[in-house]
């Protein structure tokens, strides 16, 4: 009988990496990137991941781009209506640390979403290319595997797993 449960559990996560539904925030150039990425020639869909438009149906924010003070309140919000386990990728030197907008230069830019937001896997570059968005989605996945099979992510609300 253990066998059986164990084969249901493994299929649950399977079917959990390869069907992230995202929420993708373009704040930035960054984003045109991330456009090129979800388009035919890189096709992000193949490895299972789908743009929704509302934060409700989304577990994987993607967040691209620099993020003034004004947008850090509603990027809050969206993430908090987002059901649990919920994800969140920073794709670009911008919203992982707040690129050139960073300390000094300044006054109304938000230095990186992990101020905002707990992130779990960040996609350096400026732009990043389509191929690093798609293995910062492929080692989010090996995330999600490795988070349940702690099943850390019952125990947490934030469910970040450990990259």
């Amino acid at each position: 009988m253990a066998f059986v449960f164990s084969r249901l559990d493994d299929l649950a996560t399977w079917a959990q990496t390869h069907s992230l539904s995202f929420l993708f925030l373009d704040l930035s150039c960054c984003g045109i990137e991330m456009m090129h990425t979800t388009g035919g020639r890189y096709d992000l869909e193949r490895f299972g991941a789908v743009q929704v438009a509302s934060p409700k149906q989304a577990d994987l924010m993607i967040v691209a781009g620099s993020i003034s003070y004004k947008y850090a309140e509603t990027l809050k919000k969206n993430y908090e209506q987002m059901c649990d386990p919920k994800w969140v990728m920073a794709i670009g030197s911008c919203a992982g640390s707040g690129g050139m907008f960073e300390g000094e230069f300044s006054y109304s830019t938000v230095s990186g979403v992990d101020k905002i937001l707990p992130v779990d896997v960040y996609v350096p570059g400026c732009p990043p290319r389509p191929e690093a968005i798609m293995h910062g989605l492929l080692t989010l996945q090996k995330g999600i595997v490795k988070c349940r099979a702690q099943n850390s992510w019952k125990d947490s609300k934030t469910s970040s797993p450990e990259l």
